[in-house]
């Protein structure tokens, strides 16, 4: 009669904590190409190689973890940078610099969570609890702090003008749509990542340098563009 080796049972026990690691990898990996309500908890239990009561069991529900997987560290990433922002030096390069490391770190974060920018675009099929739970609606408080940034950066650079809030999302939605389209957005083949981001840095940096800092100037000119589309007199 057989006998049964205790040795080799321990040796596929798990160490403590490895399930949770290998969902919140499942779900990173998954969450990478689709969107929040394609991915099911099945799908992520059967790529950690666990048994799917084991997410509910350690997190709650699917929700809870793409909050964890997907939208903390995108909020972490946003807090470090405002963390750093201080230690960089008043100036044009060093303004360079913050571009590019922050343009370049959100670029890969978006690229390794297409997910996340699908989820985002679909945002408004979510209900308010999942809105709660996935973590999205903490996604405005980090656009906030983007807009703060981007304020600061406007004072370093002696530019007055109100609008980083509207500039702050612009920025993430530019750099959300050079992560999530795929290689026949570009022809057939995807453009190198240094490539890309050095494109982004140049778009918002000198972009931002080059407005008017007359916000009068600013509304005159829209009047004016605006009777011009209409081809019709001043009101």
């Amino acid at each position: 009669m057989a006998t049964k080796n205790p040795t080799a049972a321990k040796a596929t026990r798990r160490a403590r904590g490895a399930p949770r690691l290998l969902m919140l990898e499942a779900a990173r990996r998954l969450f990478a190409h689709q969107d929040y309500r394609s991915v099911t908890t099945r799908e992520i239990a059967d790529t950690a190689g666990v048994l799917e009561h084991l997410l509910f069991r350690q997190f709650g529900s699917k929700a809870t973890l793409f909050n964890e997987a997907v939208v903390v560290p995108f909020l972490q990433l946003v807090d470090d940078l405002n963390a750093r922002w201080e230690t960089f030096e008043p100036g044009l390069e060093s303004s360079e610099a913050v571009a590019r490391e922050f343009l370049g770190s959100l670029y890969d974060l978006f690229v390794e969570n297409r997910g996340l920018v699908m989820t985002l675009w679909t945002a408004d099929a979510l209900t308010e609890e999942e809105l709660e739970e996935t973590g999205i609606v903490e996604i405005d408080r980090a656009l906030a702090v983007m807009a703060e940034l981007g304020g600061k950066g406007f004072e370093i650079l002696g530019i007055d003008d109100d609008s980083q809030y509207l500039a702050a999302r612009s920025t993430v939605a530019m750099v959300a749509g050079m992560a999530a389209f795929s290689s026949t957005f570009w022809g057939g083949k995807r453009p190198r990542r240094d490539e890309i981001v050095d494109e982004l840095v140049k778009a918002n940096l000198h972009g931002f340098l080059h407005r008017t800092t007359s916000k009068r100037q600013t509304v005159g000119e829209s009047r004016s563009g605006a009777q011009r589309l209409r081809g019709g007199r001043p009101s």
